[in-house]
């Protein structure tokens, strides 16, 4: 197992620290005794998602864009740079803006953390594997991306800040960690981010026809926020280089996700078929052998556990998630 180092209230910068995953990963940071500055432009991030640390005196929101640069005073201890728009529709709708904080937000961050002699995490993504055709997706797999098509926005600004992050690590000896995450779900996704978790569950709370796009018969692998972040932080805490995935090996079709969504609200909604989206993969499913071996982490939240607390969320009128961070 690779060595950790234990948590001595460092200070941490997180951008992207509004979003989905940066949020709780924020929250996170400061219930182990860690100084955290989240970096947030709020473009699909949200304020709200950080309410519960307003007050506390170890949290800091900075509202800025680290395409345009990343400026922060005082020590810094470590730098996780979460910024990204990750939903399909809003990398979509951001093409320009995706491709900016996957080149100069990284390298923005990369020279924060460079400056102090950080340990740097990238928030790498399953989409880095594009279409798969070795399954399961080890590390060491290469992946099927397409480079010219709507969805290399994302990919390709990820495999660039993959190359940078290492580019940096080699020329450098910046300590760095990149960590390859898969579908993530929970406590605030946005109703309307367009990921198949939130679409099916506020479909079915609201009586609508769940859309499954293509037959269904299409996999995914998902993974409750919570088991997450605890991989994210025993690679934080680690000095595992990677990549690394972070997923739920627990793999199941769309359709199988839409009944039990369906069973578990008690929804009478009807399912209905829309065509598959351009270069939608097919199967995805993360080995976390390396998770396993290197970092002690698997997760451990069972997926209608998971799909209550985030119905739960939906149904509880807290104010809206945001699920643009990857």
């Amino acid at each position: 197992m690779t060595p950790r180092r234990a948590p001595d209230g460092r200070r941490v910068v997180v951008t992207g620290g509004a979003g989905f995953i940066g949020s709780h990963l924020c929250e996170a940071l400061v219930a182990r005794g860690d100084r955290v500055v989240a970096v947030d432009d709020l473009s699909t991030g949200a304020a709200d998602n950080l309410s519960s640390l307003r007050a506390d005196s170890g949290f800091e929101l900075v509202v800025a864009d680290v395409s345009e640069g990343l400026a922060v005073d005082g020590d810094v201890d470590a730098v996780l740079h979460f910024a990204s728009p990750a939903s399909p529709p809003d990398y979509l709708a951001r093409p320009l803006e995706t491709l900016a904080v996957g080149s100069e937000g990284t390298r923005h961050a990369l020279a924060l953390a460079s400056a102090h002699e950080a340990r740097f995490i990238l928030a790498s993504t399953s989409e880095v594997y594009g279409d798969p055709v070795v399954h399961p997706q080890p590390e060491s797999y290469w992946g099927n991306v397409n480079p010219v098509g709507p969805r290399s926005v994302y990919d390709e600004a990820k495999r660039f800040a993959e190359a940078l992050t290492m580019a940096t690590h080699r020329a450098k000896g910046l300590d760095v960690g990149i960590v390859r995450i898969f579908n993530t779900y929970g406590p605030r996704l946005r109703p309307g981010d367009g990921r198949v978790v939130s679409n099916f569950l506020v479909q079915a709370l609201e009586g609508r026809p769940l859309t499954v796009y293509g037959d269904g018969s299409q996999t995914r692998s998902l993974c409750f926020v919570e088991d997450e972040v605890a991989g994210i932080l025993a690679l934080v805490d680690s000095t595992l280089t990677g990549p690394v995935n972070i997923g739920n090996p627990n793999e199941l079709t769309i359709l199988e996700l839409a009944h039990a969504v369906l069973g578990l609200t008690g929804s009478a909604s009807e399912i209905v078929y829309e065509p598959l989206p351009t270069d939608d993969p097919t199967r995805r499913r993360p080995d976390i052998a390396l998770a396993r071996r290197e970092l002690g982490w698997e997760p451990v939240v069972a997926l209608e556990e998971g799909l209550r607390r985030t119905a739960e969320f939906f149904t509880s009128g807290t104010p809206q998630g945001a699920g643009g961070r990857p």
